[in-house]
């Protein structure tokens, strides 16, 4: 997220990548509270710790879902309210506001989450802790494994990782008694999961491979020691753990896990839900408003599909041109994954001249594209992993390739996927917040606010001609079966969660009205099954910031710049959409 030339700073100057310095004039009292927050939350979560590319407390691990934990979480935030209120916000600079108004949105949500027992769900199929650990484990993700005491670090990790996992059990059985239990459709695709991880030659497993990669500087000592120790744990704690859980769900919970799709079904679901969709747009937006507006929107881009659809000289109706799209073998160019990883270079390349045109400030944070691990393949989709600050991990952009001979150019959206999820989506976005010194750290490393991330990803597949892409009326068509994608989880996922529309009926529609198969349907609607209201941000943020583009437009004239437009966007870090929508309207009135 940035290393943006900033009109202010928190009581430092931080230079740009352009040699540019800018300087905020600090509130001591505010400065005080957002850095002992910040210290004193990187403690409380030391994988984020980890993951913002600090490694202090790279050796430890906590079951942060249980009860007990909630309530130490509890405690922390509601003595930061107190210390917020103390301020008086009018006496702040209009970037202050922002931050204050960031804090205190981030309080209030997270105790807010506690008046639900969501943690007695503790893992999904997607985005479960599970995954991300072996991710971890692996020595390809936020875990460092550089040094002899990076190592260390990690083998206290494992071993935290056995009574972790006995919690997972305990919080699921919590959930049972309670009837707060995911749907039969996910635990199926977990329990696999959880078995893809035992490995009878222990130097298969995926956690294993930091031992075949150590750096060159170990002493014989060094390796012996943690080869052994490493067997061990892996042998012992970690491949039994996975398994442990893997056997409950198949014998246990399974069987007691619900048959509907949508949180409704939970205990106090619709008021659950309500959180969630307030959580993943940061509007006061209601579920039937989501649902209706989603509507409308695949009606709408329903008509533009049908335009891109003559212009090709097509002869049939969309669901034909579907099939088509689908089937015809032109679609289908690659044989091998680099093949494809490689056309995402091309688009990158193709793309580069028009950067900037568009943009003030890029990052200088490495970008790598990469394609999904194995282990994860089958319940993940292509996504973007934030680089770390300093610069010594990439931020990368990991496609999901299951079979290259089947790969399909339109229907996987290529060139709107990389604006998306690399450049500018979330690549720029990301790494220029995280870049930037002169942001507090709690805003400078927050991924929160989702409508703001996913909504920028999502506006970003708008600049597609404007950057030089969508000139293949079937790339064209497959940006607006990205758009269209977006405008039906509207519809799903309300739908879902609040009007009680069943997974196979959710299947239908996205197959319905997109060019989808039926596996990639199924991954999708479980996967916002897995996420209530997640989901929804990337079509309202990406409407919120479109509109908000058009306003200033109209109201600018000759004077609107569109490359500074979007680095008011991106200047600040992310933000709740209704703050982010009253910094642009001060700017456009300025």
């Amino acid at each position: 997220m940035l290393p943006l030339l900033l009109s202010l700073s928190l009581g430092f100057t931080a230079c740009n990548q352009n040699g540019a310095t800018s300087e905020r004039k600090a509130s001591p009292a505010l400065e005080e509270i957002f850095k002992n927050y910040y210290q004193e939350r990187l403690a409380l979560f030391p994988i984020e710790a980890t993951s913002n590319g600090d490694n202090r407390f790279n050796d430890k691990l906590y079951a942060d879902f249980t009860d007990s934990y909630r309530d130490k979480l509890a405690a922390f935030y509601n003595k930061y309210k107190q210390e917020i209120e103390k301020v008086n916000r009018a006496e702040l600079s209009t970037e202050e506001q922002i931050d204050y108004d960031c804090f205190v949105y981030d309080v209030n949500q997270s105790l807010e989450s506690f008046k639900f027992h969501s943690n007695y769900m503790p893992l999904g199929q997607i985005g479960g802790f599970h995954l991300l650990f072996a991710q971890m484990g692996s020595g390809t993700s936020i875990q460092p494994f550089k040094t002899v005491a990076d190592y260390d670090n990690w083998m206290k990790r494992m071993q935290a990782f056995g009574p972790y996992m006995d919690s997972v059990i305990v919080y699921f059985k919590k959930g049972v008694n309670t009837h707060w239990v995911l749907p039969k459709a996910l635990v199926s695709k977990m329990i696999p999961q959880m078995e893809s991880m035992q490995a009878s030659d222990i130097t298969t497993s995926l956690f294993y491979k930091p031992i075949q990669n150590f750096p060159k500087d170990f002493s014989d000592a060094d390796k012996q020691r943690l080869q052994k120790d490493f067997t061990a744990t892996i042998t012992d704690v970690v491949m039994p753990a996975y398994r442990k859980v893997g056997d409950y769900l198949k014998n246990e919970y399974l069987p007691q896990a619900r048959n509907t799709a949508g949180v409704w079904d939970l205990p106090d679901g619709a008021n659950f839900y309500n959180f969630c969709v307030h959580q993943g747009t940061s509007t006061d937006m209601t579920a039937d408003e989501i649902y209706n507006l989603g509507l409308s929107e695949v009606a709408r881009i329903k008509g533009e599909m049908e335009t891109v659809k003559n212009n090709t000289g097509f002869k049939g109706d969309l669901k034909s041109f579907f099939t088509y799209l689908d089937t015809a073998k032109k679609f289908t160019p690659y044989t091998t994954d680099s093949q494809i990883l490689n056309a995402y270079h091309d688009i990158y390349n193709k793309m580069q001249p028009q950067l900037k045109k568009l943009f003030v400030n890029t990052p200088k944070t490495p970008f790598e594209i990469r394609q999904v691990e194995a282990f994860r393949a089958k319940s993940a989709s292509s996504e973007y992993n934030p680089g770390s600050p300093d610069g010594s991990r990439p931020g990368i952009f990991y496609v999901l390739i299951l079979d290259p001979a089947k790969y399909n150019v339109v229907a996987e959206q290529m060139e709107s996927l990389f604006l998306h999820e690399a450049i500018p989506g979330h690549h720029y976005q990301i790494s220029l917040q995280q870049e930037d010194t002169g942001l507090p750290d709690f805003r400078r490393f927050s991924f929160g606010y989702n409508a703001y991330i996913e909504g920028w990803a999502l506006y970003c597949e708008s600049l597609g001609k404007e950057l030089g892409l969508y000139t293949d009326p079937y790339q064209h068509m497959g940006a607006l079966g990205a758009e269209m994608h977006r405008a039906i989880r509207l519809v799903v996922d309300a739908g879902m969660h609040s009007k009680k529309m069943t997974r196979e009926e959710a299947i239908k529609y996205m197959m319905d009205n997109e060019q989808i198969n039926e596996e990639g349907a199924t991954i999708e609607i479980e996967r916002y099954m897995n996420w209530p209201g997640q989901a929804l941000g990337y079509k309202i943020g990406s409407i919120t910031i479109a509109r908000l583009r058009k306003e200033c437009t109209e109201k600018m004239g000759k004077h609107f710049n569109i490359s500074a437009f979007h680095d008011e966007v991106l200047k600040y870090g992310c933000m709740p959409l209704n703050v982010l929508e009253q910094h642009i309207h001060s700017w456009e009135a300025k």
